[in-house]
């Protein structure tokens, strides 16, 4: 019942005598068309869920958990690669060691998610819907500019109302890959390096110290590697499996999944033989 108290439904329980259908039928439009979503009966949703974050004791609750997670993207000769980790959190609750941070938009189109999971993957849905209608009326690919102008100008309007995004879109069209950053605020942002997520500042660290616009391809891809592991090594929210993507000219591939554990024995067996190359 908090749930409909929060949403300002909780009159419209079926249970009752003064169940109204005509009510419920407005209230529940967000199911039948996403591009004309109901806003919440109140300005700010989060502000109204901390009224009611009592259980029945009167002990509060901790309704605003912590996000955490590591993305990171960046341009070089050879396209864009994104890599990610996989965990999803609630504060110190992991709830998944397998979630799919990178959403496939369509062939020439990726997204990654940072922030809250369903908001992320929800509105990613949205944008591969316009994308498809974008590309169905015009005969032709949507760009990757446009695409993320599509994704800012719909968050936008919902900025304040408690949704939680930061995320990368990647793609390469009619002028060659492109690289943006969006997120709930409606910030939207063009450029070659991004990392994005509790993890960020330890990411940027390894990403800093190796990147350089003329890498090959597996150079890219071991790149993105180690700054996601170092990045899950140091930072409790992030972990699980990391995951590299590869836009190029042709569209994007996955390039492998590797396990942070995996990674951790092989990157200290490198280091252990080294020292003992330079001893």
């Amino acid at each position: 019942m908090s749930l409909a108290e929060i949403c300002g439904m909780q009159d419209l329980d079926s249970f009752r005598t003064n169940f109204c259908p005509n009510e419920l039928d407005r209230m529940c439009t967000n199911f039948e068309n996403n591009l004309n979503l109901e806003m919440p009966p109140f300005a700010n949703p989060a502000a109204k869920v901390s009224q009611l974050t009592r259980d029945e004791s009167g002990r509060e609750i901790k309704m605003a958990f912590d996000h955490g997670t590591t993305t990171l993207g960046f341009m070089y000769k050879g396209g864009v690669v994104l890599a990610v980790d996989s965990r999803a959190t609630g504060g110190q609750f992991i709830g998944s060691q397998t979630m799919k941070k990178i959403v496939e938009i369509n062939d020439f189109l990726l997204g990654t998610l940072a922030g809250g999971a369903a908001d992320c993957v929800y509105w990613d849905r949205v944008l591969a819907k316009q994308c498809r209608m974008y590309e169905l009326r015009n005969r032709e690919r949507i760009s990757v500019a446009a695409a993320s102008k599509l994704m800012a100008n719909m968050v936008y309007n919902y900025k304040g109302m408690g949704l939680s995004m930061g995320m990368m879109l990647a793609g390469w069209d009619k002028r060659g890959p492109h690289l943006y950053y969006v997120d709930s605020e409606g910030t939207r942002t063009p450029g070659k390096v991004f990392s994005v997520g509790s993890g960020s500042i330890y990411a940027f660290g390894v990403l800093d110290s190796g990147y350089k616009w003329d890498l090959t391809d597996e150079e890219a891809y071991d790149l993105g590697r180690r700054a996601i592991y170092h990045a899950t090594h140091r930072d409790a929210y992030s972990g699980g499996i990391v995951r590299v993507y590869h836009m190029k000219e042709t569209g994007w591939i996955l390039i492998d999944n590797n396990d942070c554990n995996d990674l951790h024995y092989k990157y200290q067996a490198e280091k252990e033989d080294l020292e003992n190359t330079i001893a």
